[in-house]
């Protein structure tokens, strides 16, 4: 997509913030919690609400228990004087590649992304159920923990990995976590009991509440706003099929796609912030997007010290961003999935100015 004079616009990540991720939060409601975070990108950039170009928003009606739920946060926003807005029933990271798509039509110069679940009042594995096929699947009542070890157990027949390799993933991805302030779960912990074999507690992600918002902007806008913009070099998303028993669980074609229509094989990056919610699922996609021991992998600790349903993606990209921010990466992949085993993806490629 080409803005008016045939050359597409550089869009950057200007902002990232997050809130402290927690297991409950039955004192604020979704617009509280999202509050400190709409304050603090703000705060970064020096913008008002009143400077932004488009605002785009990600949750799920289903995951707060009632019709057009996103409505309510808009009162966080601030949507008077009437302002430019979209909502995804996604997670955040989608609604991101929607607002990048609006910035290169030249439509807004800015962009507001926010997201934000609170799985701590309902079951989130009876939740996520009805994502799956009405028909054949759903009746059966297979939750995401049951469909991520089918996953699990498939990768180990395959040889691809075992259950000692899946508790090296959790015990690295949480050491990594005892830096992030944010993070739910800080620090390596025993893998505990089985909640479905090959899985154990350890090898699946914390239950939790939490927001995220970031701030785009395009071309020399970003530079004003930011000493070091994260430029999105590219960003795609890819689906794979519904049906679970026509898919090889050991492979995530669409990630793949995604990635490579992202540009992300054409140069090494250095840093991949991986949305895997489960163990397993980091196997799938480090071979999907291929990625070896160079890359350093879910500094943040990733989705297993903090999956906020709705914004866990959003947040692999801020925080990816956030690292190009400060220097610490130059190249960076970035993350997200929805739905069951892996079945969307979505990857974006981040850079910084040369140094």
């Amino acid at each position: 997509m080409a803005t008016q004079s045939g050359a597409r616009r550089d869009i950057a990540v200007v902002a990232f913030a997050q809130t402290d991720h927690l297991r409950r939060t039955d004192e604020q409601s979704e617009v509280e919690m999202l509050m400190p975070v709409l304050h603090e990108v703000f705060r970064q950039t020096g913008l008002k609400t009143s400077d932004i170009g488009f605002t785009c928003s990600g949750s799920s009606d289903y995951l707060a228990g009632r019709a057009f739920s996103f409505t309510m946060a808009l009162d966080g926003v601030g949507a008077w004087p009437p302002i430019a807005e979209s909502h995804v029933e996604m997670d955040g990271a989608w609604a991101l590649y929607e607002a990048w798509t609006k910035l290169l039509t030249g439509e807004a110069d800015t962009a507001l992304v926010y997201s934000y679940g609170k799985s701590s009042p309902g079951s989130v594995r009876d939740v996520l159920t009805r994502q799956l096929d009405p028909y054949y699947v759903a009746p059966l009542w297979p939750d995401a923990v049951a469909l991520a070890a089918l996953q699990a157990r498939a990768l180990i027949d395959a040889g691809d990995t075992d259950e000692p390799a899946l508790a090296a993933v959790a015990t690295r991805g949480r050491d990594a976590a005892a830096d992030n302030p944010h993070a739910q779960i800080r620090g390596a912990r025993p893998q505990g009991e089985y909640v479905v074999s090959p899985l154990r507690t350890g090898d699946c992600p914390p239950i939790g509440d939490g927001a995220a918002a970031v701030i785009l902007a395009a071309g020399e806008r970003a530079r004003d706003l930011c000493a070091r913009p994260a430029w999105i070099r590219g960003i795609d998303h890819r689906i794979d099929a519904h049906s679970l028993g026509i898919r090889d669980l050991t492979d995530a074609p669409s990630a793949r796609l995604a990635a490579e229509k992202a540009g992300a094989f054409e140069r090494p990056v250095d840093t991949a912030e991986l949305h895997a919610p489960f163990t397993s699922q980091e196997v799938v996609l480090r071979k999907a997007l291929r990625l070896d021991d160079s890359v350093t992998v879910n500094p943040s600790g990733g989705a297993l010290a903090a999956n906020p349903v709705m914004a866990a993606g959003l947040i692999r990209i801020g925080e990816a961003a956030t690292r190009i921010h400060r220097g610490a990466s130059d190249r960076a992949l970035a993350h997200a999935t929805s739905g069951p085993c892996l079945q969307q993806n979505l990857v974006a490629v981040l850079e910084g100015d040369p140094r």
